[in-house]
């Protein structure tokens, strides 16, 4: 099973050399990217906690304003990936940038190492916490809340002592998956030169395998255990409960400027800010122009190849991840048991580990082929499988949440009929379950989009993607080129977002509360199926 090649790369790897490993692991190379990692996915989960839940709380629990417009605004910046945020925020403070542009200034703070990468990480990750404790605010019953304030509690004190522990499990999942996010991402800390353990694994691949192998075998057991930690705090401490009318909506008062004023920063740095560097460097760029004839600066043309190659291999991964789904789907639901855990658990860990593992992975299995599949390397079909394998688990929830949504009297009339089991599943089930199989396609096509080390490292001689353009104009310091084309895969990343994450969130945030429903709060972001609180 292709989801299972990551795990089987490092427990090969590894194997082969037990001293070596050994050695690895007890060297301070590897102390140090560690500690440097965790110390950035602690600081950012903890921030994004904070952001995240004060967020929500103001949207959900208070009289605030346009509540439906600011829960659409703090969703958006999950249209920006890292790496394009880490590019903006570069851009902003480099020479003749925005920033030195606006204030007139010639001296600028440095941006890059872990300061850098908290802003960045913090500002685009804080809403994986503030869509699921969001939802778990809106079904909150208000008769603790009501008690306390009869008892002359403030709102501030109402909110820490009855709101967050009664959210701490959304809090809590919300914030282990800005971890997990943190500790697997590799543009952002890539370009910001901090060298935490992706970085490390990148620069060892070739010099130091031996390093390179152990410091990945360490991020993926950390991975591992952040998502099967993720898993328990989902479930714990949900239980179902009914809904005693509708929340309980707090007066804001004097707290009303500062809370517009929390709210107009919050997505004015992290969604305003990265799109008006962008912008200022595209125009400049344009305006100016360019002596590189091969630059999209001089030819806005040579921005059709790159999409036409995203669209393309996004789409086409989406196809293949469902062909291969669909099956694990149907077995894990219809025939529950053993082996349909076992398959979709393999599904979900290709998920868990970081891209850059699974992409290292392809490349020691392809190379170490003999024959035709050693052929494999660096070819458009491995690309896929590699994309299929990382991001397939976005569209298990979906199909799963399909099958099940199939009521199994339409397939036993169709059987008393005569019909097939093909014609059967083409006829009856097929339709009825394309609304959820096309979200979940949608989601493993958003994220495909924006790969960026799978793509280096496995993408054909020639192939090109909007993100690799990106990540290729920033390496050069080219941020007009970058600009323009980070703006392209935003635009992209925006529709797609709207469609298979906002829209869906504002429609089950604008739903009335209905007395005696009940609500279990969120489910797992990574297998739960729900796109709102899906990573990227």
């Amino acid at each position: 099973m292709p989801f299972a090649l990551p795990f089987a790369y490092l427990l090969v790897r590894n194997g082969q050399d037990l001293g070596g490993l050994w050695s690895a692991l007890s060297d301070d190379r590897l102390v140090g990217p560690l500690l440097r990692s965790l110390a950035l996915g602690i600081s950012v989960a903890l921030a994004a906690a904070v952001l995240g839940t004060s967020a929500a709380w103001l949207v959900a629990r208070t009289q605030l304003r346009g509540r439906r417009i600011w829960a659409l605004l703090l969703c958006l910046p999950l249209v920006i990936p890292s790496f394009v945020g880490a590019v903006a925020l570069i851009a902003a403070f480099a020479p003749g940038g925005l920033v030195e542009d606006l204030l007139g200034i010639g001296w600028l703070p440095e941006v890059s190492g872990f300061r850098g990468a908290f802003i960045v990480l913090t500002l685009l990750t804080y809403p994986y916490v503030f869509l699921p404790v969001m939802a778990r605010l809106r079904g909150l019953p208000p008769s603790l809340e009501e008690s306390a304030r009869m008892l002359g509690r403030r709102p501030i004190e109402v909110f820490l002592t009855v709101v967050v522990p009664q959210a701490r499990a959304a809090i809590a999942a919300g914030a282990l998956l800005v971890f997990l996010y943190v500790i697997s991402d590799f543009g952002a800390v890539q370009l910001l030169r901090y060298d935490t353990l992706t970085r490390a694994i990148y620069a060892d691949r070739l010099l130091d395998p031996i390093t390179s192998i152990a410091l990945s075998l360490v991020l993926g057991l950390l991975a591992v255990a952040v998502v099967a930690m993720e898993r328990r705090s989902s479930r714990v401490g949900l239980r179902d409960q009914a809904r005693m009318g509708t929340p309980l909506m707090v007066p804001l008062r004097s707290g009303r400027i500062p809370a517009y004023l929390f709210l107009v920063l919050l997505i004015g740095f992290s969604l305003v800010a990265p799109i008006a560097v962008l912008i200022f460097w595209a125009i400049r760029g344009l305006a100016n122009g360019s002596s590189d004839a091969t630059s999209v600066v001089a030819d806005p043309g040579m921005i059709i190849e790159p999409l036409l190659s995203t669209a393309g291999v996004s789409v086409l991964t989406a196809v293949v991840a469902l062909l291969i789904i669909l099956p694990i789907a149907f077995r894990s639901v219809r025939r529950p048991g053993r082996l349909g855990e076992v398959l979709a658990g393999t599904v979900v860990g290709g998920f868990a580990l970081p891209g850059l593992i699974t992409a290292l992975a392809f490349v020691f299995f392809t190379l170490s082929a003999p024959g035709p599949l050693g052929a494999l390397y660096q070819t458009l079909p491995l690309l896929v499988l590699a994309y299929v394998v990382h991001h397939g688990a976005l569209a298990l929830g979906a199909a799963q949440s399909a099958v099940a949504g199939v009521p199994a009297r339409l397939d036993d009339a169709a059987r008393i009929m005569g019909k097939g089991r093909l014609r059967r599943f083409a006829g009856v089930e097929l339709p009825l379950m394309l609304p959820g199989l096309a979200a979940g396609a949608g989601l493993v096509l958003l994220s495909t989009a924006k790969e960026l080390p799978a793509t280096l490292l496995l993408a054909p001689p020639g192939f090109s993607t909007l993100a690799t353009k990106v990540w290729q104009a920033a390496e050069l310091a080219a941020y007009e080129e970058a600009a323009i084309y980070a703006l392209v895969l935003v635009a992209i990343s925006a529709i797609l977002t709207w469609f298979l994450v906002v829209r869906p969130a504002l429609r089950s945030w604008a739903v009335t509360p209905v007395t005696g429903t009940s609500s279990t709060g969120v489910d797992s972001p990574i297998t739960s199926g729900h796109p709102e609180v899906t990573a990227p």
